[in-house]
């Protein structure tokens, strides 16, 4: 059957203004182009509820029973992983069929929809334990602890590591023109490794790592960069540095080195990057350099450095000001995973 186009509420208006001036309905419809059987429903609907506006339509009732739906609610919250088939299953059994679509528009009235789960660094009791302990001793620490920081840290770069996100305007049949494909090459194209730090005030020092690192190359890129990094930044006496767990931070050498220059080293919880607004510094980065199309190692070295002394001052400060946030966030959450 062909859905009609429905009467604006002018139109319903006129009928009846019409109608209580005396016309019939075969006259009210040849004047406005109404079929008489439309006319003569606007006008009973007028005489009933005193209205020509439209009165709540109740639809199709649901198949799924509100019985039926509290328990595939229930089913969901237990456990997020039940695909739509075991739903399916579950209800036939009850005595109810439905399709895959019903359980999804039901769950969706519900304000549950089906989504990618997240992937996250593996938690176990002891790293819930230590971030909730982390999160919870730093919690009021004023905003001027987390200025004299200098956090740091190492990633890899992907020559086509990020472009695979990357969306393009097109028309129809064009997927294949040069200009809306991004080309591809086996392992990534490549890719090399960086090491850098920042604080409050800026970005630090950023540099290539070149070989495997060991803690003898840490310990020389701590001397080269870090203890340069915090000059250039002004760091306040007593400046703190963050690091990860990784063994060549924790070594027994590289505590040695960092002891006799008297740094001080934040005690961090494994397994926490939600934690370090250094993970956020490094995707503004490859973000920029993504935009930039490097096309082979070189030029990807290049871009690095460039964009990272592009970055502004005010970046890195909103990191750090709001760090407090990342904080109650772990706490909320019980120690697990944050969306930062």
């Amino acid at each position: 059957m062909v859905k009609t186009k429905e009467l604006s509420k002018d139109t319903r208006n006129k009928i009846v203004d019409l109608h209580q001036a005396g016309k019939t309905e075969s006259a009210i419809g040849k004047q406005l182009g109404v079929k008489k059987s439309t006319v003569g429903a606007i006008i009973r609907k007028w005489k009933t509820y005193k209205t020509t506006d439209n009165l709540h339509r109740s639809g199709a009732p649901h198949k799924i029973s509100p019985r039926g739906v509290k328990m595939i609610t229930r089913t969901v919250s237990k456990n997020p992983r039940t695909t739509r088939g075991d739903l399916v299953n579950n209800l036939q059994r009850a005595g109810t069929k439905v399709t895959k679509a019903t359980i999804s528009n039901t769950l969706r009235r519900q304000g549950l929809k089906c989504c990618s789960a997240r992937r996250v660094p593996l938690l176990k009791p002891v790293h819930v334990r230590a971030r909730l302990k982390f999160a919870r001793e730093h919690l009021d620490d004023p905003e001027e602890d987390w200025e004299n920081v200098i956090w740091s840290d190492e990633t890899k770069v992907e020559l086509f590591g990020q472009n695979s996100t990357r969306r393009v305007w097109r028309r129809e049949n064009a997927e294949l023109h040069p200009k809306n494909t991004i080309p591809t090459v086996k392992h990534g194209g490549g890719n090399l490794m960086l090491w850098g730090c920042f604080s409050a005030k800026g970005p630090g020092r950023l540099i290539r790592v070149k070989g495997r690192m060991n803690g003898a190359m840490y310990r020389e890129i701590l001397t080269e960069n870090l203890l340069p990094s915090a000059k250039a930044l002004k760091m306040k006496r007593g400046w703190v540095v963050q690091q990860d767990n990784d063994p060549k931070h924790t070594a027994r050498a590289t505590k040695e080195w960092l002891r006799k220059k008297h740094i001080k080293v934040l005690e961090w919880p494994s397994q926490s990057p939600d934690l370090n607004p250094r993970e956020n510094l490094w995707r503004e980065l490859k973000v920029r350099v993504a935009q930039r199309q490097p096309q082979n190692i070189t030029a990807l070295g290049e871009i690095c450095m460039e964009e990272w002394e592009k970055i502004p001052a005010t970046v890195c400060e909103n990191l750090v000001k709001t760090y407090r946030k990342r904080l109650t966030s772990v706490i909320a959450n019980k120690g697990y995973i944050t969306k930062y």
